[in-house]
């Protein structure tokens, strides 16, 4: 408390100068319809830029539920798009035996700079992951699950020098394999593509449909640039990827539930044909 009537005594001539102003604007305000009219928008801006300032906060945090939501929307969506040749009722998509069934998860950690990059998801097997799934993003193809835990997950990225993934250009039936000459992170390379089949900058790569693994016309890139191999009778083609390599944040894992079936039957057919 003294140290309050210390701090008065010390600062009066300040403190009645403050008082006297405070008092002398309000009387001026009062008096002259102008200064209230000034004073009431003045008032008026400064309470809906604090209002404003408060509500951008608020969304800001609330962006992790948003974006949550987002997810599960969009992982319902693209269980439709997926299983499209099914025709299924929407009202019943889970109640019947899907093709395909997707799951979200998370990225907690990424490489891209070196030869065997690895992604790790916070997805596992307690939540029905395992490997030889497929990853995704909202833009495009990812890679494949290679190992799991009970919690977790890595994910063999495009980006890898043992990756293998069968694509197409799209909208025809001409498939090649999709691997990786370490060399940029953006952009990977689509062989096998017989001279003989039209090519254009800019022409979009998919997934193929000979995968267990993707779906088909999942999106991969564009054509960056392109060129006859060393027997001149395939193209090496750069595909520049849709996904940001290096800013990953959510995924969806792609289970194909006949996968195991057709396994066991081209396995059955290898042996019986010995």
């Amino acid at each position: 408390m003294q140290q309050i009537i210390n701090f008065i005594i010390r600062y009066k001539n300040f403190l009645l100068y403050v008082f006297l102003m405070i008092v002398s604007l309000g009387f001026t305000i009062q008096s002259h319809s102008y200064h209230q009219s000034r004073f009431f928008n003045s008032s008026n801006w400064l309470t809906g830029n604090i209002l404003d300032t408060s509500n951008d906060v608020s969304t800001y945090f609330g962006l992790d539920k948003e974006n949550e939501k987002l997810m599960q929307e969009n992982e319902y969506l693209r269980k439709l798009l997926f299983n499209k040749k099914e025709q299924i009722d929407s009202t019943a998509l889970d109640s019947v035996q899907l093709t395909y069934t997707i799951s979200i998860g998370k990225v907690i950690k990424n490489s891209f700079a070196d030869p065997r990059n690895y992604i790790t998801i916070n997805k596992g097997e307690k939540d029905s992951v395992h490997p030889d799934m497929g990853v995704i993003t909202s833009k495009g193809i990812l890679g494949i699950i290679e190992n799991t835990s009970n919690n977790f997950a890595t994910v063999q990225s495009i980006l890898n020098e043992k990756s293998n993934i069968n694509a197409k250009i799209k909208n025809t039936d001409h498939f090649g394999s999709l691997v990786w000459d370490m060399k940029r992170y953006n952009v990977v390379q689509l062989v096998d593509i017989p001279r003989l089949v039209p090519l254009t900058i800019g022409d979009t790569i998919v997934t193929g449909g000979m995968s267990s693994i993707f779906p088909e016309n999942i999106p991969i890139g564009t054509i960056r640039k392109f060129d006859l191999n060393t027997s001149k009778s395939f193209y090496n083609i750069d595909v520049a990827l849709f996904n940001d390599m290096t800013n990953i944040k959510n995924v969806y894992v792609i289970k194909n539930n006949d996968r195991e079936e057709i396994l066991e039957l081209e396995k059955q057919t290898e042996t019986n044909g010995q």
